[in-house]
């Protein structure tokens, strides 16, 4: 995995899971395996390949041991499955058993009481005594990602005061977390604030990676994703098509709640000189692949326009 360079950055795909999981008709299996090892083709060493939600509550993640059951296993590739409670860790450990878990599990918290409520059907307290429950469960047998739910802005409660969310970033650290992902689940950041929030971990935690994952619900996640890697973020988040953001059954999003899109991300970091480590076009192919596996057209613009030329070809 890239460390805290100038020039390379970790991207990990998410569109198998926190794209998938606002669709309303769930993706079969077999396509989701292909999907995936496609993305490991393509060149990611971080993927998102499931969650161990409650299959009533998210029946599109019902497939999730058979999801990773089915996937090719290459040297250097981490699959990621969200965990959302204790029951979900220890279904992950059963997988583990039988020869085909995850790498990395999510553990999520939300910044704030409201959306927790909503989101997870606790309190923050609550939340963090289950996180720190599951970490017992994990045992050190997974990477840990943390993750900070409406960590730059909540529907319900407004702005969110960043030092809360630095204390939850901390309480993740000093639980063993090996990083976490700050979420900006309905896409208010500005890059401003963005800059400010990785600029104040990365004094209070030198090294430690902090993963930018930003939706683009207003437009601005590509702006707010240049915003982390100028502050020193080197870990990002995206999904192909910019799809995904929330479960489909919840209803405080507005407009297109997805994510940043891989396309377009990778497509401008590479014109910067920016190292994803990705093959772009295994990346083009991987792209229409999952405008198939869905049946239209996404969100990505470089999907539609190509990648950013160089001097030579425009010349």
């Amino acid at each position: 995995m890239p460390g805290p360079t100038t020039d390379a950055v970790t991207i990990c795909e998410c569109f198998a899971r926190d794209g998938l999981q606002h669709e309303p008709v769930p993706v079969p299996t077999a396509t989701k395996i292909e999907l995936l090892n496609s993305f490991s083709d393509t060149g990611f060493r971080r993927i998102e390949a499931t969650s161990y939600s409650h299959p009533q509550r998210v029946p599109g993640f019902s497939d999730a041991s058979a999801v990773l059951a089915g996937i090719d296993r290459r040297p250097g590739v981490a699959f990621k499955a969200t965990c959302p409670n204790p029951r979900a860790v220890s279904r992950a450990l059963e997988d583990l058993e039988t020869g085909h878990g995850a790498e990395e599990l999510s553990l999520l918290v939300s910044a704030t009481e409201s959306h927790t409520e909503r989101n997870l059907r606790t309190t923050r307290a609550g939340q963090w005594e289950r996180v720190t429950e599951m970490v017992r469960l994990a045992g050190g047998w997974f990477r840990l990602v943390g993750v900070v739910s409406v960590a730059f802005g909540c529907p319900f409660e407004g702005a969110v005061d960043p030092g809360r969310v630095a204390e939850d970033v901390a309480r993740f650290v000093d639980l063993g977390a090996a990083m976490v992902s700050l979420g900006d689940t309905t896409g208010v950041a500005t890059p401003g604030a963005v800059r400010s929030m990785f600029t104040r971990l990365d004094h209070a935690h030198p090294g430690f990676p902090v993963v930018a994952h930003f939706h683009n619900t207003r437009g601005t996640g590509i702006a707010n994703a240049v915003a982390a890697l100028d502050a020193g973020c080197r870990h990002f988040d995206t999904a192909f098509g910019g799809v995904g953001g929330h479960p489909s059954t919840i209803s405080y999003g507005a407009g297109l709640t997805g994510n940043v899109c891989t396309e377009d991300l990778v497509s401008l970091f590479d014109a910067m000189g920016v190292d994803t480590g990705l093959d772009l076009d295994r990346l083009a192919a991987a792209s229409a692949a999952c405008e198939r596996a869905l049946g239209r057209p996404l969100y990505s613009m470089v999907a539609r326009a190509g990648f950013t030329p160089t001097p030579q070809e425009i010349s």
